[in-house]
């Protein structure tokens, strides 16, 4: 692997060449101060070095672990996580940028992660991906007086978008042609930045991996209410208290809320409506979206787990997931958005999680090293793996150039007769 350089408007960067992409990592796009809003990072002299992933923002391990697995390498952890990874075929031209945010339940995940390395759908398609590392768990959505006003993690996306607005041409991309996609949380957060008037010039389509339930969204008195339970289990300064501390009363606000809450997916820190930046009307800006879920969602929640059933899997997979495709690809078709629709069945062999919640993230994003092991994909090779992987990232990647995943036309627009419009088995 040899080094490049890429001159933004930020600076110079130190990246990588490998297998037919440039990788750029731990690019600063912001900081901040624990609980206050991200600033833009000021641009340096010299050269920056790219060359490392960055590290992922202080978190308690993924509650999905069981499903997905740990990740490999394991990141180390930092308050000062404000940064994008950028993959690119070439530094000159210009080509769509894909901007992804990853999912976790606002209380886990980073951009920077392997499993969201951008290598071959950068390489395959032609575009440039950046991953971006947005504040989660109470880091990011604590709402408390005098303390932090909420949806710092919301305020985080916006800076990196913007970070990418002026910068990503130096990467050889195009800050006119700018698709947004995320699964699970980060499709969720697509949706709310779709509702802010900071967020709306800053792309142009979007792609909306297991969205769920849109009242994920606390009101401000429930937020009020989690954040006052957060205090009193820390028992001390949140400004200044030590990191563990802070996840410990983090943790044991997570066990106090899910004994009054009802929905098993819901985290206790998570955006807050009608608290800034999600301000802003219900246009939602874009003119193409991709929107859809897999098979079996609910069992990564539910299924062997004491008291889970297949009536509650299939229940919970219909009414926060199912539902909420035919929600927004409705609502988004009758504000002349072109929507296209999909689920995702292909389940593989000998695995009990079936087509589950996060299951098509390897046919997009990530490597064969970053998804070994993962008890989701159970015994299926890699080759098939990839070889699947390659028709949805030319599907996803064809979007981001023309607003249509498929050329030959045979994933048809959304209409109420054709609610899906293409299964992937």
């Amino acid at each position: 692997m040899s080094e490049i350089i890429a001159s933004a408007a930020a600076g110079k960067f130190r990246g990588i060449r490998r297998d037919g992409s440039l990788y750029f990592g731990a690019i600063r796009y912001a900081t901040a101060a624990r609980f206050q809003r991200p600033e833009p990072a000021a641009s340096h002299t010299g050269i920056l070095d790219a060359t490392m992933p960055g590290t992922v923002f202080p978190q308690p391990p993924s509650r999905l672990e069981r499903v997905m697995g740990a990740p490999h390498p394991e990141p180390e952890q930092s308050e000062d996580s404000f940064t994008v990874t950028v993959t690119t075929p070439s530094l000159s031209g210009s080509r769509p940028v894909m901007v992804w945010l990853h999912g976790g339940g606002y209380s886990s995940g980073g951009g920077s992660l392997a499993w969201y390395d951008g290598g071959a759908l950068s390489a395959e398609g032609d575009v440039v991906v950046v991953s971006v590392n947005y504040r989660v768990g109470v880091l990011g959505y604590l709402l408390l007086e005098g303390v932090s006003d909420g949806n710092l993690g919301v305020h985080d996306q916006i800076a990196a978008l913007e970070w990418v607005r002026e910068n990503i041409a130096g990467f050889g991309g195009d800050p006119n042609s700018i698709t947004v996609f995320g699964q699970s949380a980060g499709a969720h957060s697509i949706v709310n930045l779709l509702n802010s008037n900071n967020s709306r010039p800053l792309f142009h389509r979007a792609i909306l991996q297991s969205t769920p339930r849109l009242d994920l969204n606390f009101t401000k008195t429930a937020a009020i209410e989690n954040g006052e339970t957060f205090a009193r289990l820390l028992d001390g300064d949140p400004n200044t208290a030590p990191l563990p501390l802070i996840l410990d009363a983090f943790r044991a606000t997570a066990v106090e809320f899910g004994t009054r809450s009802e929905n098993v997916v819901q985290p206790p820190f998570a955006p807050i409506s009608d608290v800034a930046p999600l301000t802003g009307s219900a246009d939602s800006g874009v003119t193409e979206v991709v929107i859809g879920y897999t098979h079996d969602e609910g069992s990564a929640f539910v299924r062997g787990l004491p008291g889970g059933s297949m009536a509650d899997e299939t229940t919970l997979t219909q009414n926060m997931f199912a539902e909420t495709v035919a929600e927004l690809a409705d609502t988004f078709t009758q504000s002349g958005t072109s929507v296209y629709t999909y689920r995702f069945d292909w389940t593989p062999p000998e695995n009990i999680f079936g087509a589950t919640h996060c299951i098509e993230l390897p046919f997009i994003l990530g490597t064969e090293k970053s998804w070994h092991g993962s008890p989701m994909l159970g015994i299926a090779d890699w080759t098939t793996v990839d070889e699947m992987g390659r028709r949805i990232r030319t599907l996803w990647t064809s979007f981001a150039h023309n607003g249509s995943p498929d050329n030959e036309n045979t994933w048809k627009k959304f209409s109420p007769d054709e609610p899906i419009g293409i299964t992937f088995t």
